[in-house]
């Protein structure tokens, strides 16, 4: 994320909070519908984040990225108004149990040149990863928002969610697992071909694969370099982080964004 307390003269709430707004309102309303599961809870989302933001600037001293400011902000909010909602799991599976190791089938996607039916097949994996990351116990989830859909570097998540580093990559790690495991249910498949190489080398394999993903950079090897099997995995994974990518283009709704400007407004002359 971009340092944006990198400014010699620091602003005022007036004019802080509605430049915030505009550049992170839409993805704070987009953590909202994952988090809270409906339209309605991700506008509460907003507004109390902002107006919250709004009323504590004066507690913001400037030596962090107020972009990380806000979204702890935004997740103290969430968890005001999050409420677990029936049969939502509590739990994540095993590590060994999100690998593809026992499947009898491996996913074939298409290559880059899609044909019309291809891209109607991938829209619907986008789909299915929403549905699957809604799924996933709170904590795993949030963690993988703001990585996968926030974008925020791992450091970054860490901070927001006051959390050890190695606990943010577990959760993170496991949470893609997930949403590829339940993705691959959905694709097209073929019979899978006998391992190529030891479990060890893969789950190695595997554990670069993550950490290139958590870092944003490609990943070294490609795919005629890797076994059918770590080929099918990663592509899946890839796919998976694509779908999260897309989600991250939410508009936040006039309406919350003219109330909010409002509330700003008001702020500002009872001040007065």
């Amino acid at each position: 994320m971009i340092d944006e307390s990198a400014n010699a003269a620091r602003p005022s709430a007036q004019e802080a909070i509605p430049a915030l707004l505009e550049k992170h309102g839409g993805l704070i309303y987009s953590l909202g519908q994952r988090m809270c599961g409906s339209h309605e809870g991700a506008q509460d989302l907003v507004q109390e984040t902002f107006l919250r933001a709004f009323k504590s600037w004066h507690q913001f001293e400037g030596r962090a990225d107020p972009a990380t400011w806000l979204y702890k902000i935004a997740v103290r909010a969430c968890q005001r108004l999050k409420r677990p909602r029936a049969g939502q799991p509590q739990h994540m599976l095993a590590f060994d149990e999100l690998l593809p190791e026992s499947e009898k089938e491996i996913v074939t996607l298409a290559d880059a040149a899609e044909t019309p039916l291809e891209e109607v097949m991938r829209h619907e994996a986008y789909a299915h990863v929403e549905q699957a990351l809604a799924q996933l116990p709170a904590e795993f989830r949030l963690a993988l928002v703001l990585k996968e859909i926030a974008d925020f570097s791992v450091a970054e998540v860490a901070r927001i969610l006051n959390l050890k580093e190695a606990t943010v990559k577990t959760r993170v790690h496991r949470g893609r697992l997930l949403l590829r495991k339940t993705l691959a249910e959905k694709l097209p498949k073929r019979a899978a071909p006998p391992h190529e190489h030891a479990k060890r080398a893969c789950l190695d394999l595997l554990h670069a694969k993550q950490q290139a993903l958590d870092r944003g950079v490609e990943f070294p090897l490609q795919a005629g370099e890797l076994c059918a099997h770590c080929s099918a995995l990663f592509a899946t994974l890839d796919l998976a982080r694509e779908a999260c990518l897309q989600l991250r283009h939410a508009e936040l709704p006039q309406a919350v964004r003219k109330m909010l400007l409002e509330e700003f407004h008001a702020n500002d002359e009872r001040r007065a």
